[in-house]
């Protein structure tokens, strides 16, 4: 019978945010999976855990987490933990719960602590919709289509960063989204928590002048709905009615429903639009 893995929450900086669970499954299972054991060995001891390591990170993530599956395959439970927070959110954990699944193997979530939904509540920015970027990519062409995504995007949006990137991300979210709202925190849960709500432009001139330090979690305001609509009416305006209606009858549309669709864009009545065609 296949072991199960445990996927479970670790403080993102107070100890004291550890679960009583959390702590006893890390004592009863037969091998703890974390990101850097020589940062986990740490927690470990604090809470007097002297279960069996093993590592399991990004440069592994792949004949690692076959070793871990033909480990659950024999029977034997494991644990996942990551330096902080909750095991594959923005973490190589993702792919050993894929494999798991693609084997059958059960896999159960031991919920906590994540940097994510800390720094969103702490915001002052909507949180009924957000979208999750993670830290974003090095690759240079990859970063400019997702930042081009993300200047469309109204939900609130979060991302992390480290330090030594901190005025180069800024800068790339300026150009991108313009000066938007922004929350900036830092060190959260910490001694030295900073939650810093803030404009892009201001966060700037403050990083430029003040050097970053600890992680950080940046959360920004979406695109208003006001405003995406006020473009979309600017970018539809400055097509003919006629070029407008092509627009969704060369894709099968009946006239009928596309006069629905133009109208509904330029912010007319359905009539106005039929009573121009009838015209022309």
């Amino acid at each position: 019978m296949a072991g199960i893995l445990y996927l479970c929450a670790t403080p993102i900086g107070n100890l004291g945010d550890m679960t009583p669970r959390v702590i006893e499954t890390l004592r009863s299972v037969d091998m703890i999976a974390a990101e850097d054991t020589r940062n986990s060995i740490k927690l470990l001891n604090h809470f007097e855990i002297s279960t069996s390591m093993t590592s399991y990170h990004e440069y592994n993530k792949i004949e690692k987490a076959d070793y871990l599956v033909a480990q659950l395959l024999q029977g034997k439970n494991i644990a996942l933990i990551t330096d902080a927070g909750t095991p594959a959110i923005s973490d190589p954990g993702e792919v050993l719960v894929k494999k798991c699944q693609q084997e059958g193997i059960t896999v159960t979530s031991l919920p906590g602590a994540a940097a994510c939904i800390t720094a969103l509540t702490l915001s002052g920015l909507p949180t009924g919709r957000f979208c999750f970027e993670g830290f974003l990519s090095s690759d240079k062409k990859e970063k400019a289509s997702v930042l081009s995504e993300l200047k469309e995007e109204t939900r609130t949006i979060i991302l992390y960063e480290a330090p030594h990137h901190l005025v180069r991300t800024l800068t790339e979210l300026h150009t991108a989204l313009g000066n938007r709202k922004i929350t900036i925190c830092r060190e959260l849960t910490k001694k030295f928590e900073t939650i810093l709500p803030t404009t892009i432009e201001e966060a700037l001139k403050f990083y430029e002048t003040n050097e970053p330090r600890g992680e950080y979690v940046l959360v920004i305001e979406g695109k208003s709905r006001k405003e995406k609509k006020e473009e979309e009416i600017k970018s539809w305006e400055q097509l003919s009615i006629e070029e407008h209606m092509a627009y969704y009858t060369d894709d099968g549309m009946d006239n009928k429903e596309a006069m629905k669709r133009v109208a509904k864009d330029r912010g007319v009545s359905k009539r106005d639009i039929y009573q121009y065609l009838l015209n022309k």
